[in-house]
């Protein structure tokens, strides 16, 4: 099991994949301001789960994945549709409940997918993709196209015994998966250390023989440099990674919000992590070395804004599904 720290291989990346790694995580963050910023009109029926603190990873990870791999997601799961190159039109639309959503307005925050991309869904059943995408990475296997599967997973996914039994499958068959826990302590509002005798997720899984990994899951160079190994791992036919992000959310488990009234954390641990912002953070990087300027980012955020007003403009003026078609997409008819 191995912990990941940064070295002079972080320096390496290029300063336009640098750029780019700042412009996703920006995007994801003022998604998430955006929702905050909406939600309590009342026109978003969906419950959300906001993933404010947590931009680096997906950000980090999705770099490295080609439009034919596959994602698969969480109750959690705005950053990792975002990064994978989701349609944001689409995405809006869907917290709206719009026929134009990425699924068809039915499924919400929770169930987003966008097959163009190779975003293939979210569950929102806690480990309910882990099953999933390595079955995908078996069927990529026995096609021997060389993609690559990942899932996002919580701490408290690791708690499920169908990660287990996915991890056992796929270490056995040297499957092409990545297991990408981001570990922000809490489900819910339960504590990892109230859940957990040990912090040693990255560890839980050595009895298979998975390689795995503790990532600064703040520090999206890290997190780019660990996920680039484990896929390009993958990739070669070696086999699955289990890899431990550790970051933190910002927000409450679910709605806008901190949750800081229901006790179960507080505001001193909070403010910490927030000092420990994995954007603001790059971004003071990013201009100390001169990769970043006040042109630039002004340029950057112009271009998201506006996409983002586009959504939202687009969405809103999206029609509802029709009643009529209150049972279509559920099954699927046999010929």
């Amino acid at each position: 099991m191995r912990k990941a720290t940064r070295n002079k291989k972080s320096e390496l990346i290029p300063a336009s994949r640098q750029l780019r790694l700042y412009e996703a995580m920006l995007k994801i963050r003022k998604v998430q301001l955006k929702i905050e910023e909406e939600y309590p009109k009342d026109e978003m029926k969906t419950p959300v789960h906001l993933c404010k603190g947590q931009e680096a990873v997906p950000a980090g990870l999705c770099a490295h994945l080609k439009k034919t791999d596959h994602v698969y997601s969480n109750h959690r799961g705005h950053g990792h549709y975002i990064a994978k190159g989701g349609d944001l039109k689409a995405f809006f639309a869907e917290l709206y409940g719009r026929e134009t959503g990425c699924s068809k307005g039915r499924g919400g925050s929770m169930h987003l997918a966008d097959v163009s991309v190779g975003l293939m869904g979210s569950s929102s059943i806690v480990a309910g993709a882990v099953p999933v995408a390595t079955g995908a990475a078996l069927s990529f296997k026995m096609q021997k196209n060389k993609k690559v599967s990942v899932v996002f997973l919580g701490d408290g996914a690791v708690d499920e015994g169908a990660v287990y039994d996915s991890v056992n499958f796929a270490v056995l068959k040297k499957l092409p998966v990545i297991y990408a826990c981001e570990n922000n302590f809490y489900a819910v509002c339960s504590p990892q250390s109230q859940r957990h005798y040990r912090d040693d997720i990255y560890q839980r899984f050595c009895g298979c023989g998975i390689p795995g990994y503790r990532v600064d899951g703040n520090n999206v160079l890290d997190v780019y440099r660990v996920s680039g190994q484990v896929i390009e791992y993958a990739r070669r036919g070696k086999g699955p990674s289990f890899v431990e992000f550790r970051t933190y959310r910002w927000c409450g488990h679910s709605a806008v919000g901190t949750d800081l009234d229901l006790g179960y954390r507080g505001r001193n641990e909070l403010e910490l992590w927030m000092k420990r912002c994995p954007l603001h953070n790059y971004e003071k990087r990013l201009f100390a070395r001169g990769i970043l300027n006040d042109g630039i980012k002004r340029r950057l955020e112009r271009k998201i804004d506006a996409e983002i007003t586009a959504a939202v403009d687009y969405a809103l003026a999206s029609p509802f599904p029709n009643k009529a078609d209150l049972t279509k997409y559920l099954f699927k008819e046999l010929a």
